[in-house]
C-alpha cells in the first residue's frame, strides 16, 4: 500500500459508509481511506497495517462505539500508530458534558469531527487541515537549507533555532560525521569555523549572522524609511496586532523585531486557549499569519534589529537601532515583550545550548526522542512545554518550586499533565546544579520538604520560568516600576517622580510618561500575561495612536482622552 491511511471506525453503518465515501472523493488520490465497524476489526486491521510498516495519518473513530468508547480505541490505535492524528467522531453537542470536551482536555484527542456534517465543503476543509498537522511532523519535504555543525556547539543551536522560529525546514547533519566532513569538503570547507549553512542552489554561508540568514531565506533587515507615522518595537503578538491595524488604517508603519517575529508566543508549541481554534494553534503558526497580515496591509517588518536608543525631539521620536540606523515618528507602540528568565546557576548557564535550553527550544524537541528530560517552571508556557516533550521523550519531570500548579498553571493544562503518564510533577524542587564537561548530562535537585539534595541523569533541561521586561533600552524618562512600563493612570504625574509627566492633560490609558509614545503586551505594567490580552492591547493602542495624532492641541487631546476612559 503505497499511500498513507485514512482510518475510519463507526458502527453505525450510514455514517461509516458516508464519510468513507466523501473522503474517498477528495483524498482518495492521496490516501487510501480504510473503513471498519467494529472495534475488533479496527484493532485487527490497524495491526496488520503496522506490522507491514503502512503509514496511518488519521484515526477517526466514533466516540461511542459498542463494547469500547471511543477514547479507549484512540488509545490502543494510537499505541500502534503513534504519529496518526486522533480525530474524535461526536454528535453535535455543544453542552459541557460532550464527550470531546474531556478528550481534548485529557489530551486523548487530536481533533474532532461533528456529525452529521452539513457541507463536505467544511468536512474537507477540517481533514484538510488536520492532514496538515500530520505531514508536518513527517519531517517531509523540501529543504531549504541543510545545516553542518557540531551536536554541542553554541552557535549551531542558536542557528538551528533561528531557522526554526523562522519556520524553515533544513536538514542537520553533524561535522564530525562521515557525511558532514564529506559535505564541508565538496564545498571546500573544514570544521575549524561552524556552523555551515549550505542553501538548496549551493549557496554557502559560514558562521552566518541572523542578518544574513534571516536575508537569505527572503526576511527584510532594512528598509529605505527614515520618517513615518508609527514605529512598532517588537513583533510579538500584541507589537504584530499593532502593525495589522496601522497599517490598515492608512498609517505609515515600520515594526522593528530583535530577531524574528513570534516572541515568547512563537515559542508555544501549542495554545489551547486562544479565541478560535478549538483544536489550539501553535504560536509559530499564529504570528506568522499576523506577520504576513500586517505585511499584506503595507507594514515595513524589519528583523534583526533590535533597538538601542529613544530620543524625543519636539513632537518627533527617534527610535535607534543596534546598526546605526535610525526612524523618526510621530508616535512610538513599545511592545518588546520580555525575555526568558535565567536561572543563575554558572554550570547551567555554561551549558546553554548543550543540553540547557530558555524557552521551549523548538528545534530540540525531536533530539529528546528516546531520553529523560527536566523542565524548570509552572506557568502556562512550562506545562505547554512538558506535553509537547511528552510526545518524543521518554520520561518528562516538571521541578517546580512552589507547592502546587494551581496557582499558575490554568486548569486544562494541569488536567492533562495528570493524565500522561511519561510527565512527572515535583514539587517544591529546585535544580541548583548542572553536570556535564561539553553537554548536559545530570542535575542537581534540591528537595525543599526534605531538605535534602540527589543528583539524577539528564538529557536536557528546558527553563521556563517567566520572564523580565525588555524595557532597559529605553530612557529614564520614561516610567517603570520593576522594568515594566508604567501607562495611563499608573504614569506619576506630581513631583514624586523625577520623570514625571510633563503636560497638563492626563496620559491616554496606554500611553506612557512620555507623550506620544504607547506601551502594549507584557511590556507593560499590570498586562494579563496572555496572547489574546496582547492582540486586545495591540488593537486597543492603535486607536489610542489615532487620538493622539489628531489632536491639534492640548485641550481637543483631553477631550479625547475623557471620550476613551469613559
Amino acid at each position: 500500500m503505497s499511500r498513507p491511511v485514512l482510518f475510519v471506525i463507526d458502527d453505525d453503518a450510514g455514517v461509516l459508509h458516508a464519510l468513507q465515501d466523501d473522503l474517498g472523493r477528495r483524498f482518495g488520490k492521496d490516501f487510501h481511506v480504510i473503513g471498519e465497524s467494529s472495534p475488533a476489526a479496527g484493532l485487527t486491521t490497524l495491526r496488520g497495517l503496522a506490522d507491514a510498516g503502512e503509514p496511518v495519518a488519521l484515526l477517526i473513530v466514533d466516540h461511542d462505539l459498542s463494547g469500547m468508547p471511543g477514547v479507549d480505541f484512540l488509545a490502543r490505535a494510537h499505541g500502534m500508530h503513534p504519529l496518526a492524528k486522533r480525530v474524535l467522531l461526536v454528535e453535535r453537542d455543544y453542552s459541557a458534558q460532550s464527550p470531546i470536551v474531556q478528550a481534548m482536555t485529557l489530551g486523548q484527542a487530536d481533533y474532532h469531527i461533528t456529525k452529521p456534517w452539513t457541507l463536505e465543503q467544511d468536512l474537507y476543509r477540517e481533514v484538510s487541515g488536520f492532514l496538515a498537522e500530520w505531514a508536518k511532523d513527517q519531517e517531509a519535504g523540501f529543504e531549504l537549507y541543510h545545516v553542518v555543525g557540531g551536536l554541542q556547539d553554541r552557535g549551531t543551536h542558536e542557528l538551528r533555532e533561528l531557522l526554526t522560529r523562522f519556520g524553515e525546514r533544513f536538514g542537520f547533519t553533524d561535522a564530525d560525521s562521515e557525511q558532514g566532513r564529506q559535505l564541508l569538503a565538496e564545498h571546500g570547507l573544514d570544521a575549524s569555523r561552524l556552523p555551515v549553512m549550505i542553501r538548496h542552489d549551493g549557496y554557502t554561508m559560514v558562521e552566518p549572522t541572523p542578518n544574513k540568514i534571516i536575508a537569505s531565506v527572503g526576511g527584510s533587515v532594512s528598509s529605505d524609511v527614515s520618517e513615518c507615522d508609527v514605529v512598532i518595537v517588537g513583533a510579538g503578538p500584541a507589537g504584530l496586532t499593532a502593525a495589522v491595524y496601522a497599517a490598515s488604517e492608512g498609517l505609515q508603519t515600520v515594526a522593528l523585531e530583535e530577531t524574528v517575529s513570534g516572541g515568547q508566543a512563537g515559542n508555544s508549541p501549542m495554545i489551547r486557549n486562544y479565541p478560535g481554534f478549538p483544536h489550539g494553534v501553535s504560536g509559530h503558526d499564529l504570528t506568522r499569519r499576523a506577520c504576513e497580515q500586517a505585511w499584506m496591509f503595507g507594514a515595513h517588518m524589519e528583523f534583526a534589529q533590535p533597538a538601542t536608543g529613544l530620543e524625543t525631539r519636539g513632537d518627533e521620536h527617534v527610535v535607534r537601532f543596534a546598526s546605526g540606523r535610525h526612524v523618526a515618528a510621530k508616535a512610538v507602540i513599545v511592545a518588546t515583550g520580555i525575555a526568558w528568565r535565567r536561572l543563575g546557576v554558572p554550570s547551567l548557564e555554561a551549558l546553554v545550548g548543550s543540553g540547557v535550553f530558555y524557552g521551549a527550544a523548538g528545534s530540540e524537541l525531536r533530539a529528546m526522542e528516546g531520553c529523560d528530560v527536566f523542565v524548570v517552571g509552572a506557568g502556562n508556557s512550562a506545562g505547554q512545554t512538558a506535553l509537547h516533550l511528552a510526545r518524543y521523550a521518554r520520561q518528562v519531570t516538571m521541578a517546580v518550586r512552589g507547592d502546587s500548579l494551581e496557582r499558575s498553571m490554568s486548569e486544562y493544562l494541569i488536567r492533562e499533565i495528570r493524565v500522561t503518564p511519561s510527565i512527572t510533577v515535583r514539587l517544591r524542587t529546585e535544580v541548583t546544579d548542572g553536570h556535564g564537561s561539553h553537554h548536559l548530562e545530570a542535575l542537581t535537585l534540591h528537595d525543599e520538604d526534605h531538605d535534602r539534595t540527589e543528583q539524577v541523569p539528564a538529557a536536557a533541561l528546558f527553563i521556563v520560568i517567566g520572564g523580565e521586561p525588555r524595557t532597559q533600552w529605553l530612557p529614564e524618562t520614561v516610567q517603570r516600576r520593576w522594568g515594566y512600563l508604567l501607562t495611563g493612570r499608573d504614569v506619576v504625574r506630581d513631583g514624586s517622580h523625577p520623570s514625571r509627566w510633563p503636560l497638563d492633560r492626563a496620559p491616554l490609558p496606554l500611553e506612557t510618561s512620555v507623550p506620544g509614545v504607547f506601551a502594549a503586551g507584557d511590556a507593560r505594567y499590570r498586562s494579563i500575561k496572555r496572547v489574546a490580552s496582547a492582540v486586545g492591547d495591540g488593537a486597543t493602542v492603535v486607536r489610542l495612536v489615532h487620538e493622539y495624532l489628531a489632536a491639534d492641541d492640548e485641550d481637543e487631546l483631553s477631550v479625547a482622552s475623557a471620550g476613551s476612559l469613559g
